[in-house]
């Protein structure tokens, strides 16, 4: 393998990304709305907040992020971190029974590099996962097919969380 030595693009590589606002993040405006259905709003405890995805990877994509705009892990106070986490839990939980997955993919992406969308405001994605859940369609047709509506799950898990 060769190498290509570039010192001078160390100025752009080291670079502090520029802050996400509120008022740019979805996730706040969101918490904002006073229609939890209508913003797709699963849970809000005193902490978190429990999303559905509106553009899901598989039927049951969540997000569950902090109420606070906060974009770095170090910014967290150990009660957020706490709560954070007992909902992740809980989440599980209620997808487990509501829907029967076969597996989850659960991760939290720490800046735009790494793949986050949003990294002004942190928040985990909790993916069920089943044998088979992936075919020909995202392949050929550039198509993920999600079995059931955003508005038919909200209703699902809001009655499991009662």
């Amino acid at each position: 393998m060769d190498h290509l030595w570039a010192p001078w693009r160390l100025a752009y590589v080291a670079a502090a990304p520029k802050p996400t606002a509120p008022d740019d993040c979805f996730i706040c405006r969101v918490l904002a709305e006073a229609d939890y259905r209508k913003s797709l709003i699963a849970l809000r405890t005193a902490r978190t907040a429990v999303i559905l995805n509106r553009y899901p990877y598989n039927n049951g994509h969540l997000l569950i992020a902090p109420l606070a705009h906060k974009g770095d892990f170090s910014d967290l106070d150990s009660g957020e971190l706490l709560e954070l986490q007992e909902t992740l839990g809980r989440m599980i939980a209620v997808l487990s029974e509501a829907l029967s997955p076969h597996g989850y993919n659960v991760g939290l992406n720490l800046g735009r590099v790494a793949g986050a969308g949003l990294p002004g405001h942190l928040h985990w994605h909790v993916v069920p996962r089943w044998n088979g859940d992936t075919n020909f369609m995202p392949v050929l047709a550039d198509t993920r097919v999600i079995s059931q509506s955003l508005e038919a799950l909200y209703d699902l898990l809001v009655s499991k969380l009662q």
